[in-house]
């Protein structure tokens, strides 16, 4: 189990008030286990310098932990709407983007490039950015983080398909309750 996640707003790391007020507005819910615990301090870092408001779920060390726990509180807080989107490292960035998207109304997508992360948002209204903390430097981070989060989704053509991602998830959520509940 995690501990009670670190909200930058209470542990006063928040970045001065030279960010912009729509960066501070925004909050992000950041996950990792133990292969992505370094990366994510990067990334939160970062994210608290450039004046997001950043929730920290954990892992807060290298030893040893489960990916799915971290992929589900990350999800969780953004479909709660405790979080605008979750960022989510663990060593490849694909376990913990299976265990989020198990939370209904998530979208994670790992993201190796800048290319991966806009499509992402652009086309997938992505809303949890998964990341390999095995896979890509700290560099190249950076420019995927920032490049999901200044990146908006389109729309159109690309609304109808995330609606039916949304039609197969209630589905999926409809035929569990009747084979809970036969008769």
């Amino acid at each position: 189990m995690i501990d009670k996640p670190r909200d930058s707003r209470e542990t006063g790391e928040r970045s001065s008030s030279s960010a912009t007020a729509e960066r501070s507005a925004q909050r992000i819910a950041l996950g990792a286990d133990h292969a992505g615990f370094a990366l994510k301090e990067t990334i939160r870092k970062h994210l608290e310098q450039a004046g997001y408001v950043i929730e920290d779920l954990g892992t807060w060390s290298e030893e040893s932990v489960d990916y799915p726990d971290f992929g589900r509180a990350v999800g969780e807080r953004v479909v709660a709407r405790q979080s605008d989107v979750g960022i989510a490292v663990c060593g490849t960035g694909i376990g913990i983007s299976i265990a989020a998207n198990k939370v209904p109304g998530v979208r994670a997508a790992v993201a190796h490039d800048v290319m991966t992360a806009r499509l992402a948002r652009e086309h997938n209204d992505a809303n949890v950015l998964a990341l390999g903390g095995r896979v890509v430097t700290e560099a190249q981070a950076i420019e995927i983080v920032d490049t999901f989060l200044g990146t908006r989704f389109a729309g159109g053509r690309h609304q109808r398909r995330v609606n039916k991602i949304a039609d197969i998830e209630r589905d999926e959520r409809a035929s569990a309750t009747r084979a809970k509940n036969p008769g």
